[in-house]
């Protein structure tokens, strides 16, 4: 149970986070948010605020969404003979039209509609006791929709397509931005839990009590020059000779360069296993002064982003969908996480969400990096793309999209669990 609720709240943090971003830039764009949805499925609670915004949380506690104007197939689709409800302002405007069947107001005029447009004339037309008539719908009017959710129209001027072209860029990347700031700000969160910042770019380092350099007499603080072959200057050396030198081998040794007060000496060290791996017992030194540990948070997020990005290129060229991990991935690591304690939920938590952010950022039409690219085709041309080219590039993506999703998702189900 620990472990699903680990997963809802990671996941739930990091789209919310992810949409936030959308959200926050569109509305700075001049682009009308239609919905603002915390979770999934049926609607549990709504509110419109004064931006025009409906507020929702919805029953499902995985992640949510942001409807923008004109964005993607977000319209109000009424079929002609549909019954819908009226609510008249007193300049006899249309500020309300129900479609949900739901009697919301008493007042409400019965129609059968015959004709609509929501987006440039602003009018609805059809049949009232038998007698067609036509009404002018405000430019803010909402719609009650089949769910009883209800939504401001959609306007031309407020679209996504009528924004500037860099409202559009920082809409669409705005998203994996936040991904990114999250990632800076659990590892700053994460830090300050751990009372400093690793310090990966030095050969001092702390011997783990009862690890393999302690059980050979190292002491407590060592710096090591020098493993095997191999001359180490920072932590990464350290890692890469370990594993050099222990690659393909059973219960190895290693010869280990220490230097203490200005003399070296060498001490030959068993390492011990550790899923699957050796490890010397040692971790980086730990800097404790406020400005390291502000700085940490951005050069952890850093570091971790170019592990991503390199991964990310060795997927690219050597394809393998064992290197892929979807939902059912996500909630394993996220159970195992759990197990460890806060630090390494923490930790997980930043980890994928600078993941999600980079993998946004991929230039497939139904991902933001898609979005970014058709963008900058649009500034290159100085004119958008047809909305029916735009539509299909983004379909082609979906079903790229949808297709990887079933594959990685089965392939996780039967490597995890069979």
């Amino acid at each position: 149970m620990i472990g699903l609720l680990t997963f809802i709240l990671v996941f739930g943090i990091i789209v919310v986070v992810h949409e936030f971003g959308h959200f926050y830039f569109a509305k700075k764009s001049g682009i009308l948010v239609r919905e603002f949805a915390i979770g999934m499925g049926p609607k549990i609670f709504a509110h419109i605020g004064k931006d025009g915004t409906a507020y929702t949380i919805r029953i499902l506690p995985l992640g949510g969404y942001v409807r923008m104007a004109g964005w993607g197939d977000d319209a109000t689709e009424i079929k002609t003979g549909t019954p819908v409800s009226l609510t008249l302002a007193e300049d006899g405007k249309v500020k309300r039209i129900n479609l949900s069947g739901k009697k919301l107001d008493q007042t409400a005029l019965p129609m059968q509609v015959t004709q609509f447009d929501f987006e440039d004339k602003l009018f609805i037309k059809g049949l009232v006791l038998e007698e067609e008539k036509t009404f002018t719908v405000d430019h803010d009017a909402t719609v009650v929709e089949a769910d009883g959710t209800e939504v401001r129209i959609a306007p031309l001027d407020v679209q996504y397509q009528n924004a500037s072209i860099w409202g559009k860029l920082i809409t669409n990347f705005a998203g994996p931005m936040n991904n990114f700031i999250l990632g800076v700000v659990v590892f700053w969160i994460l830090i300050f839990l751990q009372g400093g910042v690793r310090d990966t770019q030095t050969n001092l380092f702390h011997v783990m009590p009862e690890g393999a350099l302690a059980k050979v007499g190292v002491a407590e603080t060592a710096q090591i020059t020098k493993i095997g072959s191999h001359e180490v200057k920072n932590w990464q050396d350290l890692t890469q000779a370990v594993e050099a030198d222990t690659k393909d081998r059973t219960a190895p040794t290693l010869d280990v360069i220490i230097s203490e007060n200005g003399s070296e000496k060498q001490v030959t060290v068993t390492p011990e296993e550790n899923q699957g791996r050796y490890i010397l017992g040692v971790q980086p030194r730990v800097k404790s002064d406020f400005l390291s540990m502000f700085v940490g948070g951005f050069t952890t997020a850093a570091d971790s982003g170019l592990r991503i990005l390199s991964a990310l290129k060795n997927l690219i060229f050597h394809p393998d969908l064992n290197k892929l991990g979807g939902p059912v991935a996500i909630f394993k690591a996220s159970s195992d996480a759990a197990k460890n304690g806060i630090e390494n939920v923490l930790y997980f938590l930043a980890m994928i969400s600078i993941n999600i952010g980079i993998f946004n950022l991929i230039p497939i039409p139904a991902l933001d990096g898609g979005k970014i690219v058709l963008n900058i085709l649009e500034a290159i041309r100085r004119k958008p793309l047809k909305q029916e080219i735009e539509t299909y590039v983004t379909m082609a993506g979906v079903v790229i999209m949808v297709v990887l999703m079933l594959a990685v998702t089965w392939n996780d189900i039967m490597r995890l669990f069979f």
